[in-house]
């Protein structure tokens, strides 16, 4: 038997990351992603508008620090796991991008992680 599901009090906005560069962060995965980039304030807040209605936003953070993976005694605060159809052509072009690969051991898997150009780690997942 499963819970009810309870009444939500609210719906996801927009998944928002700190980095160095709004501007440039947005156009990296807007290069994965699609959609299209929205800067109205300047570069220290962009909208990347991503087809289907939701937002991922990104936000200047003078001090960011990447966070690291793996590091048992770190966390990595958040992933993206985005979907893909095939592993190796999404590989070439997220690296075509500026992605960084954060671990190349096991290519048996259906998923592989990366960071983007400001540290956060993501992961492409075979659909």
């Amino acid at each position: 038997m499963t819970d009810p599901v309870p009444t939500p009090i609210a719906e996801l906005g927009a998944v928002v990351l700190d980095c160095p560069d709004p501007r440039a962060l947005a156009a990296f995965y807007a290069g994965i992603l699609g959609g299209t980039v929205e800067d109205e304030d300047g570069g220290d807040w962009v909208d990347l508008k991503l087809p289907g209605g939701r937002t991922l936003a990104f936000q200047a953070a003078p001090g960011h620090v990447p966070p690291k993976w793996p590091a048992s005694g770190d966390s990595q605060q958040f992933h993206l796991d985005l979907t893909v159809t095939d592993l190796d052509a999404a590989e070439k072009g997220v690296l075509a991008l500026g992605a960084t690969p954060l671990d190349t051991e096991d290519r048996s898997r259906a998923w592989r992680v990366y960071a983007d150009p400001a540290g956060h780690p993501f992961c492409l997942c075979a659909c």
